[in-house]
């Protein structure tokens, strides 16, 4: 048996990728302990769907238009979707009991080593013993060591009643750091105020509430979003936003996904894509290290390479939006977030004659396996296939014969597909 622990987005991932492989998986969780909205893109919603999570998606998505206000610039962005989580989780649990998971709707108190697996302790339960565990509670799961970490940075959420409107959301940068805002129709508003913890001069606990409240009232902007309704039920939650890395996040019996692996600045508006890009490679990872034990390094290394990668091009994207943001360039908050994590670029030049062929791990038919792949300025850790196509070995023959007579034998899907990347990788025909 495979326990879970914590039924986010990417813990409910593994679990139902563990279930289409034939494991028995037992998850435990708890409810969240406060409402939240959370703006996603497309991209997102896609891969929930892809992940399986239908009935998180249907009863959660909440279209809007999205306001943000960088650089002293002002523009419209595209359609963000809002995602309200007390209806996203139930979603998800609904998700879990369909695909046949045990679900344990409590807290795990202690997870013990055993010699063949894991011993879970669990408040009102009777221990789990399970072969293997993957920690999925989120940024708040135990880390074993130090990992590597951004600047230290501290959200602070407001969430009322205001008054009934259109579904919208903003972004906007200020002096010590920036605000997002969302409103619902039904009029519940959200303001999330992001600063930095070493710089931020913030008054007392009781305090808080207040300041917050000025702070946002000094906006035009927020003014102008949330109008001038009476603040019913305003409520503050504090909480922690800096990017972390796990400094080891897959062992023999044990994985971690989301942000127990790896949690990224809330910037980039992507932090349930980037939970779900560590959490759809697990279930392969884990049914090679339980299958097929004599490939453990090969699945471990291919997870905590992933893993290393989506975080510092997490961090890099992040790096240059702080970047652009000129007016405040040496105050602290903007000094510290535009130079880390370093100064490699977050998106390469291409060079056809540059790409390389390595041989890598990749997933293969419910397992890791070992093949050849194409190192790119995108794809530092290697593409394998498009569309069906291994790359590998197209591309060492374009290197010596005719692209017609390279692409003769794929299909036209398959040609379209493979033309696309080339051209993309700064292929010359």
């Amino acid at each position: 048996m495979i326990a879970i622990l914590g039924a986010g987005p990417a813990g409910a991932a593994v679990a139902l990728g563990l279930r289409r492989l034939g494991h028995d998986v037992t998850l435990v969780c708890e409810w969240r302990r406060f409402a939240a909205l959370e703006g996603v893109s497309i991209r997102v919603l896609e891969a929930l769907r892809g992940a399986g999570l239908q009935h998180a998606l249907a009863q959660a998505t909440l279209p809007s238009q999205r306001q943000v206000s960088w650089n002293d610039q002002q523009h419209a962005q595209n359609i963000e979707y809002l995602l309200d989580r007390p209806d996203f989780d139930r979603g998800l649990r609904e998700d879990l009991r369909l695909a046949g998971v045990d679900l344990i709707e409590s807290r795990v108190s202690s997870v013990q080593p055993l010699p063949t697996g894991h011993r879970v302790e669990i408040e009102g339960h009777d221990a789990l013993i399970a072969d293997f565990v993957v920690e999925a509670r989120g940024r708040h799961a135990p880390t074993p060591g130090k990992g590597l970490r951004g600047p230290e940075t501290v959200s602070l959420l407001n969430r009322w009643q205001g008054a009934a409107g259109d579904t919208a959301s903003a972004v906007e940068s200020l002096e010590d750091g920036w605000a997002w805002m969302a409103r619902r129709a039904d009029g519940q508003c959200y303001w999330q105020w992001t600063l930095d913890v070493a710089s931020a001069q913030l008054p007392s606990k009781a305090q808080l509430l207040d300041y917050c409240r000025q702070r946002r009232q000094a906006s035009a902007l927020a003014r102008e979003f949330f109008g001038a309704a009476p603040e019913v039920d305003l409520q503050l939650q504090a909480r922690s936003s800096t990017a972390i890395l796990c400094p080891q996040v897959c062992g023999e019996r044990w994985i971690r996904v989301g942000d127990a692996a790896m949690a990224v600045d809330p910037l980039s508006g992507n932090g349930i894509f980037q939970s779900l890009s560590s959490a759809l490679q697990a279930p392969t990872v884990i049914n090679t290290l339980l299958r097929k034990p004599e490939r453990a390094a090969l699945a471990q290394r291919f997870h905590q390479q992933r893993v290393e990668q989506l975080f510092l091009r997490f961090a890099r994207i992040g790096r240059d939006f702080y970047a652009d943001e000129q007016r405040w360039r040496e105050q602290p908050f903007w000094r510290a977030r535009r130079q880390w994590p370093d100064a490699e670029v977050a998106h390469a030049e291409v060079d056809f004659a540059a790409l390389r062929i390595e041989c890598a791990p990749v997933l293969k038919e419910g397992f890791v396996d070992e093949a050849e792949v194409v190192i790119t300025a995108d794809q530092p850790l290697g593409i394998w296939h498009v569309q069906g196509v291994e790359l590998a070995p197209l591309v060492r023959r374009l290197r010596a014969e005719p692209v017609g007579q390279v692409l003769a034998e794929l299909t036209v899907e398959q040609g379209r597909m493979v033309k696309s990347w080339l051209l993309a990788q700064g292929f010359k025909p």
